[in-house]
């Protein structure tokens, strides 16, 4: 499946709020080398040269459409690669936002990467928690419904995209890291046509895009605005749309020589 940057890029500020809260929560003071995978265009990965200015900055995304759009800067550099591929060996802090609930068992891959991270390094993650939200549950719902299921059958993911929050605590504890677990619902408030549909075009409905058509794919957007106008009703001030995210920063113990 292709990203489409500019998409993604429409609420860039309200999508970018849980990276800078979980970036807050690192105690790093002085990493040599920072690791950001799932790190789309790049913008918030430059962002950490401003909190650690000495740090050698990697970012990693598995889409070369989001990689082309990274900026250039003097301290880091971006890899096309999958998350599976990418190793935490000689990494002070490894953070990835918003990009594992795409990664099947990545809880084995985090389990890895808590072994292989140096030793008083740190890892952050964070993922969606709302896959049974009705903005998931409906486009679920009307992928399963008799006109899309033989096309969409097995194309969405649901809630075991992604762990509870204790499922990760409990991981990363037995890894020997102390870890600190906690979730946040965001109250974004959109404005717009169909924002809540805009804002899921760019992420959770790109398999649907991927797999259809392109008149099949405005049949069904057109189903699905539907049904999301319902479930998130245009305010005064404009559609909010509630958002839960699960949050995870552990620190690795230093071994003593």
């Amino acid at each position: 499946m292709r990203w489409d940057p500019t998409q993604y890029a429409r609420y860039s500020d309200h999508r970018s709020r849980p990276f800078f809260d979980l970036v807050a929560q690192i105690g790093a003071v002085s990493p040599g080398t920072v690791v950001d995978i799932g790190c789309g265009s790049g913008e918030l990965t430059i962002s950490l040269a401003q909190r650690w200015p000495m740090a050698k900055l990697l970012g990693v995304d598995s889409s070369a459409e989001m990689i082309g759009r990274a900026p250039v800067h003097k301290s880091a550099s971006f890899q096309v690669r999958a998350a599976q591929d990418v190793n935490a060996i000689g990494v002070d802090v490894l953070i990835s936002n918003a990009a594992l609930q795409w990664v099947p068992q990545h809880t084995e891959l985090l389990s890895r990467w808590a072994e292989e991270l140096n030793d008083g390094g740190w890892i952050a993650i964070q993922v969606p928690a709302n896959f049974d939200a009705p903005s998931h549950k409906l486009m679920r719902e009307l992928a399963a419904s008799p006109r899309w299921r033989d096309q969409l059958h097995g194309v969405l993911r649901d809630a075991q995209a992604v762990a509870e929050p204790d499922t990760y605590l409990d991981l990363l504890t037995a890894q020997g890291l102390h870890t600190n677990v906690w979730q946040t619902q965001y109250l974004h408030v959109l404005s717009g046509a169909d924002p809540v549909l805009e804002w899921v075009r760019g992420t959770g409905l790109r398999p649907v895009l991927h797999t259809l058509n392109r008149d099949e794919a405005d049949e069904f957007s057109d189903e699905y605005a539907a049904l999301l106008r319902q479930a998130y009703p245009v305010r005064s001030y404009g559609t909010v749309f509630p958002f839960l995210r699960t949050f995870v920063v552990a620190q690795k113990a230093t071994t003593l020589s």
